[in-house]
């Protein structure tokens, strides 16, 4: 009870705001005299994987509350969060949708818990699928990460999967998912509006330019590009024809690390003075020859996030130390200085070391534990050690739906209005160093010492 008051609480996204939730909002409040509405916010929504909200958590606060009927509108930010305010505000009564029917019963050890009938012939899904353009997108490569990708895709709406094509003929991970199959690379084109490419490095090049010059969308993993120049043609093809370029790096989109970046930019440790960052995954029975091109090749552009992320690509300079086992790279360490600050990178494919990673402030540091590629949960720590603050988040299945969902965006906004959550720059600073690490200007580490092969570092950008 509130002041002698019932008090009923809900929670909703409430996107585009309709007669449904206006009607279960009335619902609701006729079950007591006192309504909570609690809104979910952006980043809660993004981590339980509900990624297809059109309107950002202020305007869906503010319909609510110009809807006039609750009496305290609230945000949703975390797990757990229901009984915490059922406790805070002496609920008397849950109130939710009966598409949760069972769902929180658990929640009847607090108060009642009423689940309410829906308005039959309207929702926030009928509506954003009016108002979206559907992607039809074909998937070429194959592999494990092709399997995970077409699973991924069904959880975000407007997207559908409509073929496959593997250049090397091994259709496996399409027949599993139930996608067509394409047989040639021009069939394929022609069945889609976009593509995700997962392809050797060596070959992204050229299919990104096959699929742009048929204007099509392309989403590509990373590191897309093996030189600076190529980098740069393909942005400026993509720009000439209005579409979108985007780089598949899954852990940009992920909600602990978008927030993460917002922290640190807003002085959480200070200023940023450096990061350290390790990413090694070694295989059994590895067959390097079909899968795997080498440790930079394959892992460089997710190793190099943080720092591009949170430094900037204004490096002055970049120095790798490698181990190989014949022309294989089993370990890559990179070593950034800028003006003010340094970074350092490690990836390995034939060597193991912790998945973490620490970014350090001129007030603190933050520490991301292992693996640090797949974030939910970091800690902010200062000097003295009690005022450690802890940050948790969850992200959906794989992560790779983040990364498409931000893809869609983009591929439906007009291109002077596209704000992609990487910049170009990004993308290519890290071409750069893929070139410098082609190109063999590094130093190589034999038998306990160390060969340098020479050459300037390439950091015109």
């Amino acid at each position: 009870m509130r002041g002698g008051k019932r008090v009923v609480i809900t929670y909703g996204t409430y996107d585009l705001l309709h007669h449904g939730h206006i009607r279960l909002m009335e619902r609701a409040k006729e079950l007591g005299d006192y309504l909570i509405v609690g809104v979910t916010s952006d980043a809660f929504d993004k981590s339980r994987g509900k990624l297809n909200v059109e309107q950002p958590f202020s305007e869906r606060l503010r319909a609510v509350q110009d809807a006039g009927i609750a009496d305290l509108v609230i945000a949703e930010e975390f797990q757990g969060q229901k009984i915490a305010d059922i406790k805070k505000y002496g609920v008397d009564v849950f109130a939710i949708g009966s598409d949760w029917e069972g769902r929180f019963d658990h929640l009847g050890r607090y108060c009642d818990v009423v689940y309410l009938p829906r308005t039959q012939g309207v929702s926030s899904t009928e509506l954003r699928a009016e108002r979206s353009a559907s992607m039809e997108l074909c998937c070429i490569g194959s592999g494990y990460l092709m399997e995970r990708f077409t699973g991924e895709s069904r959880h975000v709406a407007g997207v559908e999967v409509t073929c496959g094509f593997s250049p090397t003929g091994d259709n496996s991970a399409f027949e599993a998912a139930g996608v067509p199959v394409a047989k040639t690379l021009s069939d394929a084109l022609e069945r889609c509006t976009a593509v995700y490419i997962c392809e050797p490095i060596d070959e992204r090049a050229g299919l990104i330019r096959r699929a742009l010059d048929a204007g099509k969308h392309v989403l590509c993993e990373a590191p897309m590009f093996l030189s600076l120049d190529e980098g740069r043609d393909l942005f400026a093809l993509a720009d000439e024809r209005g579409l979108v370029l985007m780089e598949a790096l899954k852990t940009a989109y992920f909600p602990a690390f978008e927030r993460l970046q917002l922290l640190l930019e807003n002085g959480i440790v200070g200023e940023v003075k450096d990061v350290d960052a390790s990413f090694s995954h070694v295989f059994d029975g590895l067959n390097r020859a079909d899968r795997y091109e080498g440790s930079f090749y394959d892992m460089g552009a997710t190793v190099c996030l943080p720092a591009m992320a949170f430094l900037g690509t204004d490096y002055q300079d970049a120095r790798f130390t490698c181990a190989f086992d014949d022309d294989f790279c089993t370990w890559a360490k990179l070593d950034l200085a800028y003006g003010t600050a340094s970074a350092t990178l490690r990836v390995g494919r034939g060597m193991k070391t912790e998945g973490d990673m620490v970014v350090t402030g001129t007030d603190g540091y933050v520490y991301v534990p292992a693996p640090w590629w797949k974030t939910e949960y970091f800690e902010v720590r200062h000097e003295d050690l009690r005022d450690t603050k802890k940050y948790y988040f969850d992200f959906a299945g794989e992560g790779l739906r983040y990364e498409l969902f931000e893809f869609a965006h983009l591929a439906a906004t007009e291109p002077a209005d596209r704000i992609p959550a990487r910049s170009k720059g990004e993308v290519l600073a890290v071409a750069a160093l893929v070139q410098q690490f082609d190109q063999g200007q590094v130093r190589r580490l034999e038998k306990g010492a160390y060969a340098f092969n020479g050459g300037e570092t390439v950091v015109d950008r």
